[in-house]
């Protein structure tokens, strides 16, 4: 490895301005809600992507390794972080050009950089009237991003990376990837037609390290005549089970219709309702179930809460309710449907009205409003206030950066099958491995279909406690371990444990590493990333 004729190499290429030193770079980059550290050598800032194949080219003559980030908003996963040390930052965030968009039929193309926010402001600038695919993580943070680690959301094309019709890598070397149906059949059927022709390829580049990804192109939902939210609460736990059940015939019987469906545990709902109860805690260090339940009661939030998603024309929503009315009937209490406008009408009401329980239901019917501004594909910062539940509060009037703002925060993130039994000993799972680790159970089950759920439970601890530190990081180790027992495994893993994945493969494994030994023989490109 000659770092420094490399790094002389850049500096020639982009400019002195846009390679940053060692200091600059951790003092940029090096915040993670995991707590964990990298050793940071330096950073490039790339603002032309016409620049990426001879960066990478500098990368293999002199054997430094770089790694790509989009917008580096990788929150409970690593933030802005590389697998490994001693890798070069490769910046995209300045690659932030919306390359093209057919307005008729609703596909756009566009690069690492831009975020949930700035395809808003576009839509709404141009009257396209199309959904922008949300995540909780708020609208700072980049699509290609987070269709490349496959992530998923509430609006109607859940599947993020399976939205993506078409989209254009640099290799290790410099060479450029393109697919096969847009070099033999022209940009435009590539961008409407996902599945291409000849072998299908641009998989690969997702959670991977096999290319740098310059541009994307992602189909978008309409927006449809009628958007609603379906609320519905579980009195009791023992109703969880037949819950899940109905849920997956709901799923079954109104495939588009129905976006998914979210359970969510008391503990999360009030995570994202209710101040963290400092004042209150157990000699363990954690909320007793007494003040859990008596909470729940002060902000009306009952053991489980359902939360649905409805897109379609009026009368398409309306049969749908009627089929969700009878298919809840006997489980759930408290069914109502909302439009995302008479939320807003809601909150504004309630929030004149005067006393302490009128504040705490304010509290609860503000997040309400903001959650179906979600659904209704326009990005906010609704969920980002769970990572700052027992950490620092974020600047006043700034947008929220649990990383750089001192959160302790790590995701667990696995499949579970959507079988009623098999569900009920993951939820217990969960709050025996946390219990043991002093982590609250904060617990939700999102529909990917009408198969398996993708669960989410945050690990929030306080990160300037070395301890807390230690004991997030045994738990997300012990839920790994014991979950896979249980035969439910991420979809998604964090830094901190890409190297261990490694080490549960064999043949996939292998496969994989052919294929980085011929695209990256010296491995320079995101070495460790999903190993």
């Amino acid at each position: 490895m000659t770092f420094e004729a490399a790094l002389s190499d850049w500096t020639n290429l982009l400019g002195a301005h846009q390679v940053l030193n060692a200091q600059a770079t951790q003092q940029t980059y090096g915040a993670d809600t995991n707590g964990i550290t990298r050793a940071l050598p330096g950073a490039l800032l790339i603002n032309n992507s016409k620049l990426l194949p001879e960066v990478l080219r500098i990368a293999s003559r002199h054997g430094v390794p770089v790694y790509p980030i989009s917008t580096g908003k990788n929150w409970g996963y690593g933030s802005s972080l590389p697998a490994r040390d001693h890798c070069m930052i490769l910046d995209l965030s300045r690659l932030t050009k919306i390359l093209g968009f057919d307005a008729e039929l609703g596909v756009v193309t566009l690069e690492p950089g831009v975020t949930q926010g700035m395809l808003a402001e576009f839509l709404d600038h141009g009257g396209h009237s199309f959904l922008v695919p949300v995540t909780g993580a708020g609208p700072t943070c980049s699509l290609v991003g987070n269709a490349l680690e496959r992530g998923y959301g509430i609006t109607p094309y859940t599947d993020h990376f399976g939205a993506v019709t078409d989209l254009e890598a640099v290799l290790a070397d410099g060479s450029l990837y393109r697919t096969a149906l847009r070099e033999a059949g022209g940009d435009d059927l590539a961008r409407l037609f996902k599945g291409g022709i000849g072998p299908a390829s641009t998989g690969l580049f997702t959670q991977s390290g096999f290319g740098v990804v310059t541009q994307m192109s992602i189909a978008l939902a309409r927006r449809p005549e009628c958007i609603k939210a379906c609320l519905f609460s579980l009195k009791d736990d023992s109703l969880l089970e037949p819950a899940v059940e109905r849920i997956r015939n709901i799923l079954s019987i109104l495939p588009g219709t129905v976006g998914g469906i979210n359970l969510m545990n008391q503990h999360r709902t009030l995570a994202m309702a209710a101040p963290f109860p400092q004042d209150r805690l157990g000699a363990d260090g954690m909320i007793p179930a007494e003040v859990i339940q008596k909470m729940g009661g002060q902000y009306q939030l009952a053991p489980w809460t359902g939360f649905g998603t409805l897109y379609g024309s009026n009368r398409m929503v309306a049969a749908a309710q009627k089929e969700i009315r009878t298919a809840l009937s006997g489980i759930a209490s408290r069914l109502l449907f909302i439009s995302p406008e008479r939320a807003g009408t809601l909150a504004s009401l309630v929030g004149h009205l005067p006393g302490t329980g009128a504040k705490r239901l304010s509290r609860t019917v503000g997040t309400l409003a903001k959650s179906l501004q979600l659904v209704a594909g326009r990005p906010n910062e609704t969920a980002l206030p769970l990572a700052y539940w027992r950490n620092p509060n974020p600047p006043a009037g700034a947008l929220r950066n649990p990383a750089a703002d001192g959160c302790g925060l790590i995701w667990y993130a696995p499949l579970v099958p959507m079988r009623p039994a098999g569900i009920r000993a993951y939820v217990e799972m969960v709050k025996e491995v946390t219990k043991k680790h002093g982590i609250e159970p904060l617990i939700t089950l999102t529909s990917i279909s009408d198969r398996v759920f993708d669960s989410t439970v945050p690990i929030i601890f306080e990160k300037e406690s070395a301890e807390a530190q230690q004991n997030a990081e045994r738990c997300y180790q012990d839920l790994l371990e014991t979950g896979r027992s249980l035969g439910v495994f991420p979809y998604r893993v964090g830094i901190h444990s890409m190297e261990h994945l490694a080490s549960l493969q064999d043949h996939a494994h292998r496969f994989h590493s052919k294929l980085k030994n011929h695209l990256d023989p010296a491995n320079i490109l995101a070495p460790g990333r999903y190993s």
